[in-house]
């Protein structure tokens, strides 16, 4: 149950974050921090927490964005880099990049937790 709440927060806060918030991007970071030391879990359940969490929301927000524009923009951004012009490639990488940033931010947290207990 806690593993299915720090996923649902570490969304639900990251887009909270993303979107109210006048703050740097990466600033989603410090709420998963948060979130894996306030809600006491093993550290891979911690880290696979985030990394769900926000890559799922990584995902549907570039899909969603690119849907709009009928993919014209993350076609010209594949292009740039190399991913062979696929924006499908580019709606991946974006994810994996989200899951990296937000488990690393959990696995943190949850070894803060870990070395505050000690």
């Amino acid at each position: 149950m806690k593993f299915i709440i720090s996923i649902l927060l570490s969304g639900l806060l990251t887009y909270a974050v993303g979107i109210y918030g006048d703050l740097p991007w990466w600033s989603f970071v410090i709420t998963n921090l948060l979130i894996a030391v306030a809600i006491p879990q093993k550290p891979l359940m911690a880290f696979a927490a985030g990394a769900i969490g926000v890559g799922l929301l990584w995902a549907a927000l570039a899909l969603s964005i690119d849907m709009a524009n009928n993919h014209i923009l993350s076609t010209k951004v594949a292009t740039i880099l190399p991913l062979n012009g696929s924006y499908s490639s580019l709606i991946i990488v974006n994810a994996l990049l989200g899951a990296i940033l937000g488990g690393l931010a959990s696995l943190t947290g949850s070894f803060v937790r870990a070395r505050k207990g000690a």
